[in-house]
């Protein structure tokens, strides 16, 4: 069981029903001073946003009420200056009452909020679409899914306007029109039709042929571009085959369309062996799948053993000098690049290669820069400790020289 700390009470979830009934009990004794010690924790933190909190706090903490605590914590998620957290696990169906339960108490509805703030597509202008059906239709698409019976099913968020079964949506990504042939309100995994989905609300609508997962769905004369969602790269991976050479069609079939729907899954060859690799979240996430594979495909897998994605991060500077010098009769390869390796900067978000040029008096020729950057990104994939990848870093390129002979865009790349 759990302790909640703003009802000050235990939760014990029922096992002969597998969590799906829990019972209330008071929190055992020599758990007190515990309990005790972080509901302050928690009560001192919530005060730091309400000042009549804060006196009461200071003036007897135990008159603060189950209600005020609530208040409170929702009208510092409302300003995001907390990000509430429960206890629980989905794999054993333990903690999803209560996370439901706060889910209704402290997180906005549509309407607490003034609107999303998007992006014109061509201009870059900040738009703000407010939640009315009055307002233009916007909504974003956060999950494919797959069904057997109606097919691909987008998951979407409605923040303002209206949107009708048998009308066209503009996809802000693709730049096309796209007929919604049916629109469906979801309970578990029962699909009830319904006529049209609002503002604010949520629904899986039928009829994309090219739809990605953060995709913004918009009017064609009133476009907008919504701020689409950054996941996680993979942290373990491992090797799977087929059972029987009849599944190895299947397979691939099937592993396209799981990595359609989810993001965080990649499926890649690896080029020394020529195994098929799976990578995910954890080893449940990928337990999931291959249980997909077999329940929904019906395609049986070997597997090996979890492999944990480690990666390889740069944490000082270094600058370093490098000349690439090869004669095999002929014409040679020439190159001299001098740059400055560091971690990426703090407001540098998408990751990856950050590359300067500061190269001036042209002792590199431009048309060679892009070559310098094309290597360093292709030497990110193996790292110099272990071969891992790098994620991120940071390569300022600050003096060179090169051959007129010599000197071409392969030999800047390898350098």
């Amino acid at each position: 069981g759990v302790v909640d700390l703003i009802n000050n009470r235990g939760i014990v979830w029922n096992e002969h029903d597998k969590g799906m009934t829990f019972t209330e009990v008071p929190i055992p004794e020599d758990m007190l001073d515990e309990v005790a010690e972080w509901r302050e924790k928690l009560l001192e933190s919530v005060a730091d946003y309400d000042e009549t909190l804060m006196e009461k706090f200071f003036e007897d903490p135990n008159s603060i009420t189950e209600r005020e605590i609530l208040d409170a914590l929702r009208a510092a998620v409302l300003d995001a200056k907390i990000v509430p957290m429960v206890c629980g696990s989905s794999f054993k169906n333990k903690g999803v009452q209560t996370m439901l339960d706060y889910v209704m108490e402290l997180l906005p509805s549509p309407m607490d909020s003034e609107g999303v703030v998007g992006t014109h597509p061509d201009t870059g202008e900040e738009i703000l679409r407010k939640p009315s059906e009055k307002e233009p239709f916007a909504a974003l698409a956060f999950k494919i899914a797959t069904d057997p019976f109606v097919g691909r099913l987008c998951f979407i968020r409605v923040y303002s306007g209206n949107l009708e079964a048998g009308s066209y949506v503009y996809n802000a990504r693709s730049e096309n029109k796209e007929r919604i042939s049916r629109i469906f309100q979801m309970h578990a995994n029962k699909q009830n039709p319904i006529p049209n989905v609002g503002a604010g609300d949520i629904a899986a609508v039928v009829g994309f042929k090219d739809i990605k997962t953060g995709d913004t769905l918009c009017e064609e004369k009133n476009p907008i571009i919504l701020e689409s969602m950054n996941f996680p790269e993979p942290v373990i991976g491992l090797a799977i085959e087929p059972k029987t050479q009849a599944d190895v069609d299947k397979l691939g079939m099937a592993l396209g369309k799981l990595a359609e729907e989810d993001p965080t899954f990649r499926v890649q060859t690896d080029e020394e062996t020529g195994q098929t690799v799976i990578s995910g979240m954890g080893e449940l996430h990928l337990d999931i799948l291959i249980d997909r594979l077999k329940r929904e495909f019906k395609v049986e897998v070997n597997q090996g053993a979890p492999q944990v994605a480690y990666k390889e991060a740069i944490f000082g500077t270094a600058e370093h000098r490098e000349v690439y010098k090869k004669q095999s009769g002929g014409r040679g390869k020439f190159a001299d690049i001098k740059v400055v390796i560091s971690p990426i900067d703090s407001d540098f978000e998408k990751g990856g290669l950050q590359f300067i040029n500061e190269i001036t008096g042209g002792s590199i020729p431009r048309e060679f820069i892009p070559s310098v950057e094309k290597g360093f990104a292709s030497a990110m994939t193996n790292g110099v400790l272990a071969g891992y990848p790098l994620p991120d870093m940071k390569v300022r390129l600050i003096d060179g020289s090169f051959h007129a002979v010599d000197s071409d865009a392969l030999s800047f790349e390898l350098a």
